[in-house]
């Protein structure tokens, strides 16, 4: 089964802030990184990914990654949050 299909039916963030924001909660499961979206944007996300052992899924392109979620334009990240306790 295609990780992408998930993100459509889960509870997620969209977009490099959202995406941030939900690690440094504690609050994401699995990261979603747009392999051609610009690294300046995405390095502090995948940092944090790493510092906080979140596993980082590669999707080829901001524009697949984008309507995997749901959304008209590309994204360079998004995640799938943890379900609520």
């Amino acid at each position: 089964m295609d990780v992408l299909d998930d993100l459509k039916n889960c509870n997620k963030a969209v977009g490099i802030k959202q995406s941030l924001k939900a690690v440094a909660n504690g609050n994401a499961k699995v990261v979603f990184i747009a392999k051609d979206a610009d690294e300046k944007i995405t390095g502090s996300l995948k940092e944090l990914c790493m510092a906080n052992g979140i596993q980082i899924e590669y999707v080829d392109t901001m524009k697949q990654l984008g309507k995997a979620v749901g959304i008209e334009v590309g994204a360079s990240a998004a995640c799938i949050l943890r379900e609520e306790v």
